[in-house]
């Protein structure tokens, strides 16, 4: 069971050390500094000072593949509904863990095989009569993440929650750190990749077809939440009937100023995401477009 509240904090607390001016981090030595981090973290598996070895078991805990992995999308309200999901007394997460592994990040230039496969599952450690996850949102547009999770882990249950694709991209440009001159069109490339939704799904097809994977749409998880957890509980095989104390205590909004959208640009944003909402709504029958003004009846 997970105490977002404690973790929030102590997320926030070593992100304010790992931003502070140089000349004040320059006080501390950066041994001292990453032991301090590693007390108040958890460390990103994105930011200098992380370690890619793997905790060491507890009393009574095992380690093995992840019963559920979060895949997706970006700016969704993931950390909200991973926590959401880990507070429930049948699921364990350890609290210095990051939600997010990107453990198959390097793989996509580097070998994978047995090793691998049990490195990313000594991440894992839960106790027992208990379930345990992660949620790592750039795994759904990554290609070559499917078959490897699958060799890693291929009866776990997989998580989407997507977004209304220009509401996403609008969040997620603010997300990104923003450079002058050639890179910002690589930036906003990347922001707007990510709203791909089908295509990237498509790449999931083994999960579908098993019955592996749900969809969830982030406007509804936000109008109903009691509902849209409950049905991610029974899709986890947990108990539906629990309800955690932070259910409408969204997670980690976007802090950053979100630019205005020119009226034209996000015409073309919807003309270009159209096809791909279409081919979303074959994917998930039950996708309510009224929820996405950009896209629903007008």
């Amino acid at each position: 069971m997970w105490q977002p509240d404690v973790v929030g904090l102590r997320t926030a607390l070593g992100q304010a050390l790992h931003r502070a001016p140089e000349g004040l981090r320059q006080g501390l030595p950066r041994p001292v500094r990453d032991r301090v981090r590693r007390r108040i973290g958890p460390f990103a598996p994105w930011e200098a000072g992380f370690t890619h070895t793997p905790p060491s078991l507890g009393a009574g805990e095992r380690a093995g593949p992840p019963d559920f992995v979060g895949i997706g999308v970006q700016k969704a309200g993931t950390t909200w509904w991973f926590g959401l999901v880990v507070d429930h007394p049948g699921v364990f997460h350890r609290a210095e863990i990051h939600k997010e592994r990107h453990y198959f990040a390097r793989y996509a230039t580097e070998a994978f095989g047995p090793d691998e496969v049990r490195g990313y599952h000594a991440w894992f450690p839960r106790p027992t009569a208990t379930i345990t996850g992660e949620w790592t949102p750039d795994y759904a547009y990554q290609p070559w993440v499917p078959p490897l999770l699958d060799a890693a882990a291929p009866d776990a249950r997989l998580l989407v929650m997507v977004r209304d694709p220009v509401e996403r991209f609008v969040s997620g440009v603010a997300h990104s750190e923003m450079v002058p001159g050639s890179h910002r069109g690589t930036v906003l490339a990347e922001a707007l990749w990510r709203g791909f939704y089908a295509t990237s799904l498509r790449r999931w097809d083994t999960a579908f077809e098993a019955g592996r994977i749900l969809v969830l749409q982030y406007e509804r998880c936000v109008a109903d939440p009691e509902g849209e957890l409950a049905r991610t509980y029974r899709f986890l095989g947990l108990d539906d009937g629990y309800r955690p104390p932070a259910l409408r205590r969204v997670q980690s909004p976007t802090r950053q100023a979100k630019a205005g959208l020119d009226e034209a640009a996000r015409r073309r944003l919807v003309e270009i995401y159209a096809a791909e909402v279409e081919g979303l709504t074959e994917l998930v029958p039950d996708l309510d477009l009224g929820l996405w003004p950009n896209f629903g009846p007008r």
